[in-house]
């Protein structure tokens, strides 16, 4: 196979791999900031499984592995759809699983004693990137558009669709690095990171899928969005990042103590 074929392919995979979700700098924001509400204990563990690595670094690995053909069973992993005037509970589930079922299985996996160092390693690397998911709104929404991608807008100018736009647009946009997005989180109380702390898997979920269609009833096919949007949502994507990463860390926590 000629050199310039295998890396048109390496480009194209790249490219429809990097508009998949929180994008790399939110991914990496969440696992930053989960790291820091970590136990000792916990940490000791997740090094120890990790060989050292970072959850910021890990946090991209389940996009990655997409362009592996190996791993194509993990795809439907990322997101959940269901109709708006449905829920989660009363909407069929897809045989391929989906991305709440996924966080499940990932934790029952690394709670497991049976299973392998690894096995807990591979399912380690996804829950951190499923967390991170779960809080991009755009991730539980609705099959008709595909959770947004097939939603057209302009982002100052240029046209893009809806998942894109909360995927990365708004995040780059900002330009901040996910360290500094991870260092500059809200102060929070007390008895705000104990709210942010509550719930279930569940309730994270529907947290976001209230945002979601918040985001539809305020979004029109085909606008313009730009400076506007930006002030109206960026506080949101870098709350939903810090959720996302106290709430990995509660899960966190709780399997390795």
């Amino acid at each position: 196979m000629r050199p310039w074929f295998i890396l048109s392919i390496f480009l194209i995979v790249a490219f429809t791999s990097s508009a998949a979700d929180w994008g790399r700098t939110g991914h990496r924001a969440t696992g930053e900031i989960a790291q820091e509400y970590l136990t000792k204990k916990a940490k000791r563990a997740i090094e120890a499984l990790l060989d050292g690595k970072s959850l910021a670094l890990v946090s991209t690995y389940a996009d990655e592995i997409k362009s592996d053909a190996a791993y194509k069973e993990y795809a439907p992993w990322h997101y959940v759809n269901f109709p708006f005037n449905s829920s989660y509970d009363t909407h069929p589930k897809s045989e391929k699983g989906d991305l709440y079922m996924a966080i499940l299985k990932c934790v029952e996996i690394l709670k497991d004693a049976k299973t392998t160092k690894d096995q807990k390693a591979f399912h380690l690397k996804l829950l951190v990137h499923f967390i991170g998911d779960l809080h991009q709104p755009l991730h539980v929404g609705i099959a008709d558009d595909r959770g947004g991608n097939q939603f057209q807008v302009r982002w100052f100018g240029e046209g893009t669709n809806l998942h894109s736009v909360w995927d990365e647009k708004i995040i780059d946009s900002y330009e901040m690095s996910y360290s500094e997005l991870a260092e500059n989180t809200k102060h929070l109380s007390k008895v705000e990171i104990k709210q942010i702390r509550s719930g279930t898997v569940m309730d994270w979920m529907n947290e976001s899928r209230k945002l979601c269609i918040q985001i539809y009833d305020t979004t029109t096919v085909g606008e313009d969005l730009g400076y506007g949007y930006m002030y109206q949502y960026t506080t949101v994507v870098r709350q939903q990042l810090q959720k996302g990463g106290i709430r990995l860390s509660v899960l966190l926590n709780d399997i390795f103590g």
